[in-house]
């Protein structure tokens, strides 16, 4: 149970009486930042604040005159973009064109995640449901982008929210959320710390796309997206483990017999591992605070660290993972990869994750 002495003047701001408002951890972390509202400044007096109207989208395929679509939940992802597209001229009309620097917040569904916009992202269209925060020429927009990616800006993102079953927050509400008024030099220093890890982030995920498109090169069959029709000898279909599906008969197979036919050399990947596996099945009994545990969902976002399920560590060891190993999904969205960061070492991660542990002499 939870307990804690509530100032009377929060029961006459607010006029609420219900313990469970002011007690949840979100209430509760806010109640620190309001309680030195002397010390803060509301958001949108050093901001602008606002959120595209909503709009019918008219998707479309990959040309120059389409713009890669964000919806809410890509705001966490890792690399930057999707492959949907809607029509350019539609999202310049309706503002739903992002740029460099602004910081994105998410507004619906799981509220207060939040994304700075890169030189990447720059130029890409997100969801209406995603509010943009443009900060005023002489503040520093990675300051108040790391506040709002902290629990206490979480919190008072999640506490100003509405809705009592699909919880919702737009720019309004977003706008009352108290930012600190830190010292110049330490906001200087966490906006340098959160710039360069931004700049980090866009050329690792420039190394990341073109070591991914150098295999391109190897599918012949494959033409702006998509598959094109071919015959199939009927000998490939009974050596094929007898398959008779077009996405294993043409697409997989077409891949992986270019690649085999361009490449000097293969091998299988049990060569150069020296374990292939899954975590163990077994029921999982969540507790606040231990060893964090990720999904194979929450292992893929641009901050995996951020945990919000814990294992004691007698049970978490089984599902332990390492640097270095790499992590690809068996299930639901299938051959999700990557490989695991110093950030997460010694992590739990679902069994849904295939772990692969590379040689110390293997090649990849």
């Amino acid at each position: 149970m939870i307990s804690e002495k509530i100032s009377s003047q929060f029961l006459l701001d607010e006029k609420r009486l219900d313990g469970s408002y002011f007690l949840n951890e979100y209430a509760i972390h806010s109640r620190k930042i309001e309680k030195h509202r002397d010390k803060c400044v509301p958001l949108h007096e050093i901001a602008s604040v606002f959120n595209p109207p909503i709009f019918k989208r008219q998707f479309c395929q990959k040309t120059e005159r389409a713009v890669q679509y964000c919806q809410s939940s890509d705001v966490t992802n890792a690399l930057e973009g999707s492959n949907v597209y809607i029509n350019k001229k539609q999202a310049e009309k309706v503002g739903a064109i992002v740029k460099e620097n602004q910081i994105l917040v998410t507004g619906f569904g799981t509220i207060g995640n939040t994304r700075l916009v890169n030189s990447l992202s720059d130029g890409i269209a997100y969801a209406n449901n995603v509010c943009r925060i443009e900060t005023n020429p002489d503040k520093l927009h990675g300051f108040v982008y790391a506040f709002l990616s902290s629990k206490y800006g979480h919190a008072q993102l999640n506490k100003n929210a509405s809705g009592s079953v699909v919880r919702y927050i737009e720019a309004p509400g977003i706008k009352k959320t108290l930012i600190p008024l830190f010292p110049e030099p330490k906001q200087q220093q966490i906006h340098n710390l959160i710039m360069e890890a931004i700049e980090l982030r866009s050329e690792s995920n420039q190394l990341l796309s073109s070591s991914i498109n150098y295999f391109k090169k190897y599918t012949t069959d494959y033409i702006h997206g998509r598959f094109v029709s071919r015959k199939i000898n009927i000998n490939q279909l009974q050596d094929s483990n007898k398959r008779l599906d077009a996405n294993y008969a043409i697409a997989n197979q077409s891949i992986y017999k270019s690649f085999i036919k361009s490449s000097n050399a293969s091998i299988s990947i049990d060569e150069i591992a020296s374990g292939i596996f899954i975590g163990p099945r077994t029921k999982r009994n969540f507790i606040k605070k231990g060893i964090p545990f990720l999904s194979t969902s929450s292992m893929q976002k641009a901050n995996p660290t951020k945990a919000d399920k814990y294992l004691n560590k007698k049970l978490a060891l089984s599902y332990m993972v390492e640097s270095g190993w790499i992590l690809t999904t068996r299930s639901g969205s299938l051959g999700d990869t990557i490989l695991v960061p110093d950030c997460i070492n010694e992590y739990a991660v679902s069994e849904d994750a295939i772990r692969i542990v590379v040689k110390e002499n293997g090649s990849f």
